[in-house]
């Protein structure tokens, strides 16, 4: 029933704006908005706060139909809705959810998630940003680089260093309107080219010390992590439905594309190219169905989520360049959708922390047992 009802709107109310937000580079407001009155822009929140109140499973079968629609309006959304908004229901303060949490789910506020800067991303010793405490404030000071849903985000979760001396970090919650606040140009972008992808410049902000996240000083690289754990399960849903996405096209154009005198889809080497792709996605789907499980259960997952996200960015690019080869020339042609599918693709191995990243996660578990550490 929740897929059937995701697939329904996605396809009516999202798919079609997928074009325009690609050609034009505008950031998906109308399709938030949208979203936000069907109570979906925040879905796994409990109702108390505006949201659907979805399990995790439910929640990434929306993000797959989300991303059959239109890709960039699916990363923006996991990155308002899972980086910010479930992080500051998992690790923020009563008075903090009771603030920020309804805001982000009537989309009074976009979430924008500020841990990457210009010399680091994977290497979180190499974040500069620093926060130094002033009487009831924090004082911020830094540049954040990559920030996605930058354009029309209000609410910034940002990592600073706080712990002048070591590596601690904290994460704390930032209003666009801050004084010192400036956000930077929107990057072009190969692909997601809605993404409103930007800099963050923080020039002495002033933030008070009721919005450090937690409340907890020192603690923003396990909370991060966490953000990363559920991020990577929710990239993987995404790059299912995109692979599938692309895949649908492909059977779609092998059916009615002749040559030779019959459909392309009666040719060995076409049929090849779909039925892996079939089998990829059919693997795939099995993964994050039990990644989103052990979500659900309480029980670890982040081994398994480095895994789907691995894999699910993998499958969805390989699934893409072969239905760009079942279009032949016209794959390559800016008016057929594969050729834009092709390009959002790309962005899922870097998002949320890359494929080599994802390896060192596995091959340290894979070690752990005789005692090897692994070390990025």
């Amino acid at each position: 029933m929740f897929r059937d009802m995701f697939r329904d709107f996605a396809q009516g109310e999202i798919a079609p704006n997928a074009e325009h937000i690609d050609k034009l580079e505008e950031p998906p407001t109308e399709n938030f908005q949208k979203i936000a009155m069907q109570g979906l822009l925040t879905a796994m929140l409990p109702e108390a706060y505006g949201g659907a109140e979805l399990d995790t499973l439910s929640y990434s079968m929306w993000l797959e139909e989300l991303a059959k629609a239109c890709l960039t309006t699916a990363v923006a959304l996991h990155v308002h809705s899972g980086m910010v908004g479930r992080t500051i229901l998992r690790e923020g303060t009563d008075a903090q959810k009771d603030t920020y949490l309804p805001q982000l789910a009537a989309g009074e506020r976009i979430g924008g998630f500020a841990w990457s800067e210009p010399s680091a991303g994977s290497d979180a010793g190499g974040l500069l940003t620093r926060a130094l405490q002033d009487g009831d404030d924090y004082v911020l000071t830094g540049r954040k680089a990559w920030i996605s849903n930058g354009t029309v985000a209000g609410l910034f979760l940002v990592f600073a260093r706080t712990d002048q001396e070591g590596r601690g970090l904290s994460a704390f919650l930032v209003e666009r309107e801050a004084g010192g606040v400036r956000v930077g140009r929107t990057e072009p972008t190969l692909g997601l080219r809605g993404l409103g992808v930007t800099p963050l410049y923080l020039d002495g902000v002033r933030v008070p010390a009721s919005n450090l996240l937690g409340g907890v000083e020192n603690e923003g690289h396990d909370q991060a992590k966490r953000a990363l754990d559920y991020g990577r399960m929710s990239v993987a849903a995404i790059a299912l439905g995109a692979a599938q996405q692309a895949l649908d096209y492909g059977v779609k154009f092998a059916s009615e594309r002749v040559q030779f005198g019959v459909p392309i889809g009666q040719k060995q080497a076409i049929q090849n190219y779909l039925a892996e792709s079939a089998a990829k996605i059919m693997g795939l789907r099995h993964l994050v169905n039990y990644v989103t499980w052990l979500a659900d259960e309480g029980l670890p997952f982040a081994e398994d989520a480095a895994a789907a996200k691995l894999l699910g960015a993998e499958t969805a690019m390989w699934v893409a360049n072969k239905v760009v080869q079942v279009h032949g020339g016209y794959g390559y042609m800016k008016e057929y959708p594969i050729e834009r599918i092709y390009r959002d693709c790309r962005a899922l191995d870097l998002i949320e922390g890359t494929g080599q990243m994802q390896r060192i996660v596995l091959a340290s578990e894979l070690f752990k047992p005789y005692g090897v550490e692994i070390a990025p």
